[in-house]
């Protein structure tokens, strides 16, 4: 039987991670892509252009307008019976309805998938990403998030996916949406995007970020990123948190400011194509995983970076 592959999207499109997740699958073989909102024709013709995909199934109802767990776990388990293995990036609506669909299913559920080696074996990272655990499992259906950082996305153009409309499941109603508060901004996207600039607990203050971080990310096309400990401070937002218990990023570059490499932080973003780290301190951990070193004053660097951007 084929895999499901549960798309994250929003009003531009199906979201990179996503992609990431569609890439996974086709090492499984046929995949079927599923697409649940309000509205969603748009979004599901762009779907059906995803390359590897073969069909896209779109329920169109209200009930799965902001993507609660309850109503698209209920979706998802009433498609099940089609598929060996259902699959989402590990995105916040991925965390949040897998886990709730193998309990209904009665499977256990593989987080963080960073590696396919056959259509029960698979390998995901352990102990804050320090070390690699192959598993497989013997449950009839495997229910499992992808990491999307360990898998190229397939391009978001190029297939010809047919698309069928599907009816929706009835689900419970123990919640309801009450309200969004979204960050807004003309950066990247954290996790989609190429280039990182990130600072620590070296910034000092958030105003520091605003001065010296974002004037090379904006010149860079950057998106602005951060550590556990400079979120905790209140420098930035905790959305800009890259780490175990932030985002998993995988960039081309990442630029670590001010940030001594705890392995929290290591964990999210040691899969970075380059990573180049500024810091005072010549015997900080984040210099044992960066490709290029700067031992120096970040108040003095990043002037000078930036005039020589």
């Amino acid at each position: 039987m084929a895999t499901l592959v549960v798309l994250d999207f929003d009003a531009t499109g199906v979201k990179q991670p996503s992609r990431s997740a569609a890439a996974a699958a086709a090492k499984l073989g046929e995949a079927h892509g599923l697409i649940a909102g309000k509205s969603v024709g748009g979004i599901a013709e762009m779907a059906a252009k995803i390359p590897g995909l073969a069909k896209i199934l779109v329920a169109d109802d209200a009930l799965y307008e902001h993507a609660l767990a309850e109503p698209l776990s209920a979706l998802i388990v009433s498609l099940a019976g089609g598929y060996d293995h259902i699959i989402s990036a590990a995105t916040a609506v991925g965390k949040n309805v897998m886990p709730r669909v193998a309990a209904l299913l009665d499977v256990q559920v593989i987080s963080d998938v960073s590696g396919i080696e056959d259509a029960e074996t698979f390998i995901r990272p352990i102990f804050a990403g320090n070390a690699l655990a192959t598993v497989r499992s013997s449950d009839a259906k495997k229910v499992m998030t992808i990491r999307a950082s360990s898998f190229d996305p397939v391009p978001a153009e190029g297939g010809a996916a047919v698309i069928e409309t599907i009816a929706s499941a009835a689900g419970d109603d123990k919640s309801a949406y009450i309200s969004s508060e979204l960050s807004k901004s003309e950066r990247p996207e954290l996790t989609a995007a190429k280039i990182i600039v990130a600072g620590g607990r070296g910034m000092q203050n958030g105003e520091n970020f605003t001065k010296l971080i974002d004037p090379v990310a904006d010149k860079l096309g950057a998106a602005v990123g951060a550590s556990r400990a400079a979120v905790d401070a209140g420098f930035v937002p905790n959305d800009y948190q890259v780490g175990q218990t932030g985002k998993i990023v995988a960039p081309e570059l990442y630029l670590a400011v001010g940030i001594s490499g705890a392995i929290q932080h290591l964990a999210g973003m040691k899969d970075s194509k380059v990573i180049v780290a500024i810091n005072k301190d010549a015997d900080a951990p984040i210099f044992q995983v960066a490709d290029y070193g700067l031992v120096g004053d970040l108040f003095t660097i990043l002037p000078e970076l930036d005039k020589a951007l």
